[in-house]
């Protein structure tokens, strides 16, 4: 067995330093997890929003919450905020939540609908396009064409929404476009509608929610998600117990019979693993359900009579997208579940859940709320409470890393992801 030496930590109340963060990264040893200041430091939180945050995508909406021009969502990233609206081109444009003029806050509000953008200070308008229409009391030498507003990078992905805060993008966000804009077309995510969206205040480092989605070593503890969703997410046939094998079984039947029908409806049946080994980290993987391997309901049950998209088998799996940094995806034949994760202090992150479902289905004709969104509220809420549970062990001065098992290779992937980006901006 490899030793693996973990420095000591700093006293209680000592804040780190730059220089210590800058050692923190450095000596991170693979295979374990975080040093507790990765966790509980204000020096890495910042240092999280200005690198991780600050200059790679992620991910912030749907496109089906801004279904018409004017339709916006605000976004706040530390000190950023930013206007996330649809314009009259019915394109998803994306903006600095400031005025040009003396800085006001444009829009205070988390979605609405304008005409056009006006600050509530002194009147400035701008269109959703971003350009400055208006601006009384000017000269004559004015020049409304260098007043627009700022604009951030964004990328609608099939519906899914992700913006860059940096001046310069990573470039490989197009690369990663074009390998899973194939996977996500048949669902026609940029049609569908908003049936409910939700915020759950974790108390929680940003990073500890990630790394707990990014593994299934805990999936005993949600009930009401296992009885659809197969618990052997990242499990290899070797790693598979005795206790597992019935359901390891019943899991490549039902996976042999989805292929048929990814087969049946055109679709690449590659799956896709770049979690660490690119800017724009990713994996997509088209998994079977359980029982009726329709949705996630007992037994795998249908939670709405419409299909998405062009979907034509109601038994279509689970396309399953994970994206670094903050996001992860569940695509169905009737519904979907997109997942956003944003710090809000060194020990709280908020977790943001939105379900999607065909434009013309009718709540209480087509579906019922409760039942669309029974499997993953409870599983949110379980999960907030694993991972409060271990921000506070975090703190504590008893805790050193341990070690990731042979099925959490994709928390390992996290952590590597963004320890490499952290070195990077170091460099």
């Amino acid at each position: 067995m490899t030793a693996h030496t973990v420095a000591p930590r700093s006293a209680p109340g000592v804040q780190q330093t730059p220089e210590d963060v800058d050692e923190l990264v450095r000596r991170r040893v693979p295979g374990m997890s975080l040093e507790a200041p990765f966790y509980t430091s204000q020096e890495v939180y910042e240092r999280d929003l200005d690198v991780v945050f600050g200059r790679n995508w992620i991910f912030v909406a749907a496109a089906a919450e801004l279904p018409e021009p004017g339709d916006f969502v605000t976004v706040e990233v530390g000190d950023w905020s930013v206007i996330v609206v649809r314009d009259d081109d019915e394109q998803v444009q994306a903006f600095h939540n400031v005025c040009r003029h003396r800085g006001s806050r444009l829009l205070p509000e988390r979605q609405g609908s304008v005409g056009n953008i006006v600050c509530p200070y002194h009147r400035w308008t701008y269109g959703v396009d971003g350009k400055l229409l208006f601006a009384e009391s000017q000269p004559a030498t004015f020049d409304k064409s260098c007043f627009s507003l700022r604009s951030v990078h964004v990328r609608n992905l099939a519906g899914l929404v992700f913006i860059c805060l940096a001046q310069d993008a990573p470039e490989d966000f197009d690369a990663v476009a074009e390998v899973l804009e194939p996977h996500l077309r048949p669902y026609e995510l940029d049609r569908a509608k908003v049936a409910v969206t939700y915020d759950l205040q974790e108390a929680g480092n940003w990073k500890l929610v990630m790394e707990n989605n990014r593994e299934c070593y805990h999936c005993d503890g949600h009930p009401e998600l296992i009885t659809a969703y197969f618990p052997l997410f990242a499990y290899e046939a070797e790693d598979i117990t005795p206790r597992l094998k019935p359901l390891y079984d019943r899991y490549v039947k039902a996976a042999d019979a989805l292929a048929k029908v990814r087969a049946d409806h055109g679709l690449p049946l590659r799956d896709h693993r770049e979690l660490d080994t690119r800017q724009v980290g990713f994996q997509l993987s088209h998994l079977p359900l359980d029982g009726e391997g329709k949705s996630f309901a007992p037994n795998g049950a249908a939670v709405c009579t419409k299909l998405l998209g062009s979907v034509q088998d109601a038994a279509f799996g689970d396309l399953s997208l994970h994206m670094q940094p903050n996001s992860w995806f569940h695509l169905l034949s009737d519904h979907a579940v997109v997942f956003s994760v944003l710090p809000t202090s060194t020990g709280t992150s908020t977790l943001r859940t939105t379900w999607l479902v065909h434009p013309d289905a009718v709540e209480g004709v087509d579906y019922d709320l409760d039942a669309l969104t029974m499997v993953w509220r409870a599983t949110n809420d379980q999960d907030r409470a694993l991972v409060a549970g271990t921000q506070v062990g975090c703190a504590n001065p008893g805790y050193v890393p341990g070690p990731y098992s042979m099925v959490e290779d994709d928390v390992e992937a996290f952590v590597n992801w963004y320890v490499t980006r952290l070195l990077e901006a170091i460099a």
